[in-house]
């Protein structure tokens, strides 16, 4: 009698499902997947089974609802291993955003009834609410960090991530550096690589849609930026974007934006 193939989930939070489209552009390997694993919950492929205890669950989104804080509690005693995948589940998204504003106010101006809308005051990682196993880091992830996880996983040994800036893969695929040929506000000396430093190679300034990279040195870059021209408040919304829920670019955005409420003499 075969063995029974490790079970698979992919649920959805509050997201674009473009890390769920990652999955479905694997294409064929995709279906060799497959032959590894039993999909018993993946909603935008087919199976339906939110309940499903599995070996292995990825989640994509940030927690924003009260359903999400109760729903992400249950997948994680459901599943023996729990990978957050994606800007929105590691670091909030881009609708952390609204954690730097007045979020049930907006809603307040925007409804005529607000009171129907049931939304937390602030969009969290998966990690904030339980114990995670590995974080896929990207805005989307792509392919190649999904099926290497899956791999290592199924082989018991602990998955490799990447760890260099974005900055290292420009100088691989030999592309002109956007920072110093062109004077653009480049996030690639403080973000982590897995893109192929796509941004770059096409001529253009990276945004850090794979959030920080190990040791990322955030107040030399912001005052590289502000040598470039960009005043305080422009240079906080530089690390306050997709991933501005992550530690190290919440503190650096927080840090240029005092710089606007208490300028240096």
């Amino acid at each position: 009698m075969a063995a029974a193939k490790p079970r698979l989930a992919v649920h959805k939070f509050s997201s674009c499902d473009g890390c769920q489209l990652a999955f479905l552009n694997l294409g064929e390997d995709l279906l060799r997947l497959a032959e590894l694993v039993e999909i018993v919950h993946f909603a935008e492929a087919g199976p339906v089974d939110p309940d499903a205890v599995v070996d292995i669950a990825f989640v994509e989104g940030s927690v924003s609802t009260p359903e999400d804080e109760e729903r992400i509690q249950k997948i994680r005693k459901n599943s023996r291993h729990l990978i957050s995948i994606g800007a929105c589940a590691t670091a909030g998204g881009l609708q952390a955003l609204r954690n730097l504003a007045d979020g049930p106010g907006w809603i307040a101006e925007i409804y005529a009834q607000p009171e129907h809308i049931h939304s937390l005051a602030t969009s969290t990682p998966i990690a904030a609410h339980v114990p995670v196993d590995l974080e896929l880091w990207g805005c989307p992830v792509n392919g190649r960090q999904v099926l290497g996880a899956v791999r290592a996983l199924l082989f018991e040994v602990v998955p490799a991530l990447e760890k260099d800036k974005v900055c290292l893969e420009c100088k691989r695929h030999q592309a002109v550096c956007v920072l110093v040929a062109k004077g653009l506000p480049c996030m690639g000396p403080v973000t982590l690589t897995g893109c192929g430093a796509l941004c770059p190679r096409f001529g253009r300034d990276c945004y850090a849609c794979y959030g920080p990279a190990e040791n990322p040195n955030a107040t030399a870059l912001g005052r590289r930026l502000e040598g470039l021209g960009l005043v305080p408040e422009a240079v906080a919304r530089r690390f306050l974007f997709i991933n501005s829920g992550a530690p190290a670019f919440a503190e650096a955005g927080r840090h240029w934006r005092e710089q606007v409420h208490d300028p240096k003499p």
